[in-house]
């Protein structure tokens, strides 16, 4: 009887290297870093999502929409699960909040996004060709 538990062909040869072995016989690979997208801060309207300037003023309103700005929506402290919804202590709730206000906590939600765009690419037919070459 045979000290295999198989007995197919080709199991546990050992004519072929182990892992270990094929391991240690190789040389090194050289690392290259992947190609991967960078992370850039944007403000974004929650109403229609279109990126606004950083430097939201009380009486800001979006290019695409045209809904106000400077609102408890917009806010970093907005929290739907906190009382008077705002995660800052305040006096009294704020409502309507998307309507805007002149609360002094307010600051503009930053969000981080990927970068996914290509700068260099001036409109879809060259970014279909691109794909190509």
């Amino acid at each position: 009887m045979s000290d295999r538990k198989y007995r197919q062909r080709g199991y546990q040869d050992d004519d072929r290297p182990t892992r270990s072995q094929a391991a240690r016989d190789s040389t090194p690979r050289e690392f290259r870093a992947p190609s991967m997208p960078g992370f850039t801060s944007v403000v974004r309207c929650t109403r229609c999502g279109h990126r606004v300037a950083a430097a939201v003023g009380p009486t800001s309103t979006c290019a695409g929409c045209g809904a106000d700005l400077h609102s408890c929506a917009q806010c970093t402290w907005f929290d739907s699960s906190k009382r008077f919804e705002c995660g800052k202590p305040v006096p009294a709730r704020v409502t309507p909040k998307d309507a805007r206000n002149a609360c002094d906590l307010f600051q503009a939600r930053v969000r981080v996004e990927r970068e996914t765009g290509s700068p260099s690419v001036s409109n879809a037919r060259d970014a279909f060709d691109d794909l190509f070459k």
